[in-house]
């Protein structure tokens, strides 16, 4: 069967692609650092193939349909939009999928898991999926199975909803009669207002007691203390994009509730990013 050998998290802040250069600058230090050590952890566990859970913004998934759970089914995936080419300078990129890893994870003939995927076999990936890529595989080397959760648009899946998803995650990845090496990567934010009075606050967070909880949670592999904290009320209350830290949850649960080998919110000039890393126990 196949193996889950890491799960982490990431940022995926558009905003960062055209300033987190090389060098980066001071603000971003943090940054650039911990992409790159997630970056050479894929490397050095030869990973086959990459689950990635993200939150397309309104862009694929829109309000006259927008499940709960979609999960790709596709060869090949192109990102980004126009748009975010021309407001966040990001490129173009055309990024191979998994079919086999897919239907292990939702089911090929039904649906049997706890997770009633929606699945697609065209899909163009917005920046919750690309930007992550473009630090950590920036060849586009290794190929995806893409997961949309809807954090954007109400009603959207409780906490309890993330765990049972990275709990099929996981499980479709043992299933799957295939001696590959799998990681899941799941990608959102810290506390973060876009468009509201806490809006990058000098690079403060919207809600500080609410990022120190969450990192908490994560260091600590309390995957309880994360359920019962990440109710609607509290998460969006730490700011309205917060509740795509969420698809962390997944990952927790992914791993059965182990504590991170890492776990930031790490600084910038926008708002704190988190990173969490789990290698192979």
């Amino acid at each position: 069967m196949a193996e889950l050998v890491l799960t982490a998290a990431t940022p995926h802040n558009p905003l960062l692609w055209r300033v987190l250069t090389d060098p980066p600058p001071d603000d971003l230090r943090g940054v650039a650092a911990n992409f790159a050590r997630i970056r050479a952890a894929l490397e050095a566990a030869a990973v086959d193939v990459i689950v990635v859970i993200g939150t397309d913004h309104i862009r694929q998934f829109y309000s006259d349909n927008n499940p709960a759970f979609v999960i790709g089914l596709a060869d090949d995936y192109h990102g980004t939009f126009e748009n975010e080419v021309r407001t966040f300078g990001l490129p173009y990129r055309e990024v191979r999928g998994h079919r086999a890893l897919a239907e292990a994870i939702a089911g090929r003939e039904l649906l049997t898991g706890p997770i009633d995927f929606a699945v697609s076999h065209e899909w163009r990936l917005d920046h919750s999926f690309v930007l992550p890529l473009l630090y950590l595989t920036p060849e586009f080397d290794v190929p995806i199975v893409p997961i949309h959760v809807n954090g954007v648009l109400p009603p959207l899946p409780g906490a309890d909803r993330y765990v049972a998803l990275g709990e099929q995650v996981r499980d479709g990845i043992a299933r799957w009669d295939s001696g590959a090496r799998v990681a899941l990567l799941t990608s959102g934010h810290m506390a973060t207002e876009i468009g509201g009075p806490r809006q990058f606050l000098g690079g403060a967070s919207s809600d500080p007691e609410f990022d120190a909880e969450a990192v908490g949670w994560m260091r600590d592999g309390d995957l309880a203390a994360a359920v019962a904290g990440a109710t609607y009320e509290r998460v969006t209350c730490a700011g309205n994009m917060t509740y795509q830290y969420v698809n962390v949850l997944a990952a927790l649960a992914a791993v059965d509730g182990r504590p991170a080998d890492l776990a930031e919110a790490t600084p910038s000039r926008f708002a704190p990013s988190p990173f969490f890393l789990w290698t192979e126990p």
